[in-house]
């Protein structure tokens, strides 16, 4: 692919229900260049049962007496009016907002707000009714497939494609969903799998900690990389911990960013323009090794290979012995065609 990779900042609920922290983490992503800031668009009646409790990574991450999924999302929900400002402020900042919903209303209510594009999260990617409306609304989609096996994978295609989605603007995101993922376990190369058996974009989104496998994924070909962040790793709730913050989101950028020039070239192997200019210097041609009479003839024994390389290619060592030398030569000195004879 030789576009730009896109890279999403994933605030998610890192803003712990803060709308000012949220703007902060907005702030951090327009300071890392990112393409997008994402958050998450929710109400935990709609989306969690009240008796369900935290994943253990939640219960770990967030240290309280309560185990209830239903409360901890109910304390994260942004509001119609936190959707504005955030818009708002992204605007801005001259940066894209965009949102994960978790059900049919959630869905409704980002196309409603002008999203140019959709993201279905792991979780929903058996969520019969939610696929269906997502691909009614005709905008370019990216699935996410944490926990998913092909087949689950080809069955969720089927239904965004038998409703309207376009695959030419559908992108397949691998991941694992745990937090944080064990290196072990990201096998990367199912990116790669996805692509071949869908023949679809195919991009990473990363649970991992640090930068090494979000980069790892550009290599491979991913056209769209996704990663947490937080302000502070230290803080409490269910992401932070799996999260970068803010100078390695600016150091993942520059490196995916790196890794698109360095993998962008013709694929020619040929001298490079900035590396023309050390082919003389770096290069070895034929020099005398002691000095030499005009007329004796050239002999292995007498002769080097030595830098510059401006002079005779070394190449050439058995073109030049056996010649005869035209003029006197001392010792070191570089040999020339119109030397010889």
């Amino acid at each position: 692919m030789n576009k730009k990779v896109i890279i999403i900042a994933e605030a998610g609920v890192n803003h712990n229900g803060n709308i000012e922290m949220a703007k902060q983490l907005i702030d951090v992503a327009v300071n890392a260049g990112v393409d997008y800031v994402k958050f998450q668009t929710f109400k935990a009646e709609t989306i969690v049962s009240p008796t369900a409790k935290k994943a253990d990574y939640q219960a770990k991450n967030i240290v309280d007496d309560d185990d209830s999924q239903f409360q901890m999302l109910k304390n994260l929900e942004l509001s119609h009016e936190n959707h504005l400002s955030l818009i708002d402020y992204c605007n801005q900042k001259n940066i894209k907002f965009f949102s994960t919903a978790f059900d049919v209303d959630g869905v409704n209510y980002l196309d409603g707000l002008g999203l140019e594009m959709f993201k279905i999260p792991s979780g929903e990617i058996t969520n019969y009714p939610y696929l269906k409306t997502i691909a009614q609304k005709n905008k370019p989609i990216i699935l996410s497939t944490g926990m998913a096996t092909l087949g689950e994978i080809e069955n969720a295609i089927a239904v965004l494609t038998k409703y309207g989605a376009n695959r030419e603007t559908l992108t397949v995101l691998h991941c694992n969903t745990e937090y944080p993922t064990p290196m072990k376990d990201v096998n990367l190369k199912a990116m790669l799998t996805i692509g071949q058996t869908f023949g679809v974009q195919i991009g990473y989104s990363d649970h991992t900690l640090g930068i090494e496998v979000p980069t790892a994924a550009v290599a491979l070909g991913a056209s769209i990389i996704e990663k947490h962040f937080t302000l502070d790793r230290n803080l409490p709730g269910p992401d932070h911990k799996a999260s970068l913050e803010p100078n390695e989101l600016k150091a993942m950028v520059n490196s995916i960013r790196n890794i698109e020039k360095a993998i962008g070239g013709n694929g020619r192997k040929e001298p490079s323009a900035s590396e023309t200019k050390n082919i003389g210097i770096a290069r070895k041609s034929i020099h005398l090794k002691n000095d030499l009479k005009a007329g004796s003839i050239i002999s292995e024994d007498d002769i080097i290979a030595l830098r510059p390389g401006d002079g005779i290619s070394a190449m050439q060592w058995n073109n030049i012995i056996g010649k005869k030398l035209k003029l006197d030569k001392v010792e070191f000195e570089k040999l020339d065609w119109s030397d010889i004879s």
